[in-house]
C-alpha cells in the first residue's frame, strides 16, 4: 500500500545513522577552511564567540589563499583529514563557505573513527555534508561558521541563534522544537529525516556518487542571490531528476537578494509555491536558516523530525543529534 502524502509514516531506506559525541563547556573546536578564505578579523570574532559559549578553540593548520580558495587543494584536504583524526579536538567548525568544498571529495578517504565529530557549517559546506551522509551516514550540522554568523554574535542581524546551536550540538537526552520563523505555504504535518542544505549544492550532487537520496525526507533548501528564474530552473532540475519523489515535507529559506528582474515578474516565493505545491506535502517558506539576514538557526541533518506547517512553521526534532 502506498503512503499518502503528508502522513506520519516515513517511506525511506533504513540507514544506520552515526552521531558525534555532544559538545559541552570545555569541548575543543578547531577551525577548518574547505572552501574560500575569510577576513581574519571575522575569524577572530567568531573564535571569541565560541569561547564566550564556553568552548576552547584549537589552533588550525595555516593555509595560504589561492584565488577564491582558502588554500591549495592538498592543503585543504589534508587539513580536514588531519583535524578529524586529532584526539585533542572534539569538533570542526568551518571558517566560511564561498566555493571549493567539492574539490575535497574526489578520492576523499575518511578513516573509520570510533565516533564522527561535529562538523558545523552551511552554504558550500553542503557538498561535504552530503558526501559524509551518503558515504558514512554522519549526522551534519547546518549552522553558523566563524566568519559567517558566529562573528556577528547571538541574536544579531546576520548572527546566529544560540538556543538552536547548543541544542543541536549538545543535547543528548531527547528532542526539541525548532521554530522556523517562516510562513506556511502548504499546511499539514509530516515526519521524515531532515536532509538538504544550500539548494545550488544539493542540485550539484545529482549525478555524483554522493547524490542525496531524498525519499522520505523533510527537505531543506535555501540559497542567496538567486533570481526567481534561477530558483525555477534549479527546482525543475531537482523535480526532473526525481529528487521530490517521496519527499515528506519541504523547508525553504528566505532566498535573500533574489528579487524579480522587472515589475510583474514572479517572486521566488511564488515560483516555489507553483512548482512545489503539487507535491501535496507541508511546505514552510522563509525559514531563518542558512543565508538569512536574521539570527541563523542551526538545523541537524540526518535526524528524524516532524514538520508542522502552521503559522511560522516548526520542526519537532524527534531525537538527539549527538550522543553522550
Amino acid at each position: 500500500m502506498s503512503t499518502p502524502p503528508g502522513s506520519l509514516e516515513v517511506a525511506a531506506v533504513a540507514v544506520e545513522v552515526r552521531k558525534p559525541r555532544g559538545l559541552n563547556s570545555g569541548s575543543v573546536l578547531v577551525p577548518f577552511a574547505p572552501a574560500s578564505p575569510a577576513d581574519f578579523a571575522k575569524v577572530l570574532a567568531g573564535a571569541e564567540e565560541l569561547r564566550h559559549l564556553g568552548f576552547e578553540v584549537a589552533d588550525a593548520t595555516p593555509l595560504t589563499a589561492e584565488g577564491y580558495f582558502a588554500g591549495p587543494l592538498s592543503g585543504r584536504r589534508n587539513e580536514f583529514l588531519s583535524e578529524l583524526q586529532r584526539d585533542d579536538v572534539d569538533a570542526l567548525v568551518a571558517i566560511r563557505g564561498g566555493y571549493g568544498s567539492n574539490y575535497l571529495l574526489d578520492g576523499l578517504a575518511v578513516e573509520p573513527l570510533d565516533a564522527p565529530k561535529v562538523i558545523l557549517g552551511y552554504s558550500d559546506l553542503t557538498s561535504l555534508q552530503a558526501y559524509l551522509w551518503k558515504r558514512n551516514s554522519w549526522v551534519g550540522f547546518y549552522g553558523p561558521m566563524l566568519a559567517a554568523g558566529l562573528d556577528a554574535g547571538d541574536g544579531a542581524a546576520k548572527g546566529y541563534d544560540r538556543e538552536s546551536l547548543l541544542s543541536a550540538i549538545g543535547k543528548t537526552d531527547g528532542g526539541w522544537t525548532l521554530k522556523l520563523r517562516g510562513e506556511t505555504l502548504v499546511g499539514g504535518e509530516a515526519e521524515g529525516r531532515v536532509l538538504g542544505g544550500c539548494m545550488t549544492l544539493v542540485e550539484t550532487t545529482v549525478g555524483t556518487p554522493w547524490e542525496l537520496e531524498t525519499r522520505g525526507s523533510i527537505l531543506l533548501l535555501e540559497d542567496r542571490g538567486m533570481k526567481p528564474w534561477q530558483v525555477d530552473r534549479a527546482l525543475m532540475h531537482l523535480k526532473q531528476a526525481g529528487k521530490f519523489e517521496g519527499v515528506r515535507g519541504v523547508v525553504l529559506g528566505e532566498f535573500p537578494d533574489g528579487g524579480p528582474l522587472m515589475t510583474g515578474s514572479p517572486t521566488v516565493r511564488e515560483v516555489c509555491l507553483r512548482i512545489l505545491a503539487e507535491l501535496g506535502v507541508p511546505i514552510v517558506f522563509g525559514a531563518a536558516v542558512g543565508h538569512t539576514p536574521r539570527p541563523m538557526l542551526t538545523v541537524p541533518l540526518g535526524v528524524k523530525a516532524v514538520l508542522g506547517a502552521r503559522g511560522e512553521g516548526a520542526l519537532e526534532i524527534l531525537e538527539p543529534a549527538v550522543v553522550p
